[in-house]
């Protein structure tokens, strides 16, 4: 889980205090903290030293943040489970068997653990709110563009997001206020207009996913707000366009370290870079052209609602795979995910509910660009009136 542990505090010493003084903060080994290894869970990085800090750490030790440490991810940060080539991947606190999400499958797993209050991940098809829902935390995808990511290895330039993840969504919300530099101010204050589209994308849910929902959608109404069925426009072609888009852009950074060296990478890794390469420039147009219509179509849904809420995955936590079926797996996971990457707006991710098997359910909450701050005060009100956030793993910080 844990990538590097300082001998000193990574605080700014010129800061005596601030809005996150005394938070523990971790960061994901694709974002770099200076002077530390970022491996971005490769191989190939393996030796590679940050010589500076990324904005967003900068941003968190001028607040009085310590970071404590660089956390595990999937290569590259491409991929659900959190494997990797550089040091394995992180163990889901809730039962090892299973994945703990990914690609800042770290990020979830320090949190739930206890290890850190925040960590840092990026989110690029679901790579936050993926790890919150296997691990039962908090995450926040914003919007595109509203943080900055200088200083973070890419995956796709125009898909990419940088977020807090946390037990509870007041926390998150602090560590975005100062990420963004300002205190994200509800668009709506008061009743809200909430789709819960059905099915979404697919109706495949698994039962128990389904049953959380449907006691979510009971208590926001308890709460005053309107459950209505609006549906997400162009959502069933979602998930195509955002791979088409991703793995292109994820052919284009590593095509010279495939050709070089392709050993190096793990094989789930080298099969999306391939299928990247597969790719014809006019699918990738075409793609863009749908992702526009999609955008397109959430402007519209969100002129007649305030927020959307949809599972975070179709079913319970997978168990850790290999071989062959790694992608589809991812694909599986990331169904209802994708979907809302390919929306310029917030998405913030939060536990729900428990499966019979024991492990964790997570839903989705979003909004209109520049929403987060109405998602951070609807999870909050949630989030006072249930306690599936403050549930603690079988494997918490000084214990296994």
């Amino acid at each position: 889980m844990i990538s590097w542990v300082p001998e000193e505090l990574g605080v700014d010493p010129g800061v005596e205090s601030g809005p996150l003084s005394g938070a523990r903060i971790g960061v994901k080994d694709n974002i770099e903290v200076g002077g530390v290894r970022s491996t971005c869970g490769s191989e190939y990085f393996a030796d590679r030293v940050a010589e500076s800090d990324a904005a967003c750490v900068g941003a968190l030790k001028r607040a009085g943040a310590t970071i404590t440490s660089t956390l595990n991810l999937a290569e590259f940060a491409v991929g659900v489970t959190s494997q990797n080539s550089a040091s394995g991947g992180p163990v889901n606190p809730w039962d090892p068997t299973r994945v703990p999400g990914g690609s800042s499958g770290g990020s979830g797993v320090a949190v739930a653990a206890g290890v850190v209050d925040v960590s840092l991940g990026t989110d690029t098809g679901g790579s936050i709110r993926l790890p919150a829902a296997c691990c039962g935390v908090t995450g926040l995808r914003p919007s595109v563009g509203v943080l900055d990511m200088s200083g973070i290895f890419p995956v796709s330039a125009d898909f990419d997001t940088v977020g807090p993840l946390a037990r509870s969504a007041a926390l998150v919300r602090d560590t975005f206020a100062v990420l963004a530099g300002t205190d994200p101010t509800p668009l709506r204050i008061g009743p809200l207009r909430i789709s819960m589209p059905w099915p979404f994308v697919t109706d495949d849910v698994d039962p128990a996913v389904r049953d959380a929902m449907t006691g979510v959608a009971d208590l926001l109404r308890e709460l005053g707000h309107s459950i209505v069925n609006v549906p997400v426009r162009h959502s069933e072609s979602a998930q195509d366009v955002v791979y088409t888009l991703i793995y292109s852009d994820l052919a284009e950074v590593h095509a010279e370290r495939l050709n070089d060296e392709p050993s190096r990478f793990q094989p789930a890794t080298r099969e999306r870079i391939r299928l990247g390469l597969s790719i014809f420039d006019e699918e990738v147009v075409a793609a863009r052209r749908q992702r526009d219509v999609f955008r397109a179509g959430t402007a519209e849904l969100f002129g007649e609602v305030d927020v959307v809420l949809t599972p975070a995955m179709p079913g319970d936590v997978p168990p850790l795979g290999g071989g062959d079926a790694v992608v589809a797996q991812a694909r599986r996971m990331g169904q209802l995910t994708y979907p809302w990457s390919l929306h310029d707006g917030p998405t913030l991710a939060l536990p729900v509910g428990v499966h019979p098997s024991g492990m964790p359910i997570g839903a989705q909450l979003t909004a209109a660009r520049g929403g987060e701050g109405t998602l951070f005060a609807l999870a909050e009100q949630f989030q006072a009136h249930t306690d599936w956030h403050r549930r603690l793993p079988p494997v918490r910080v000084g214990e296994g």
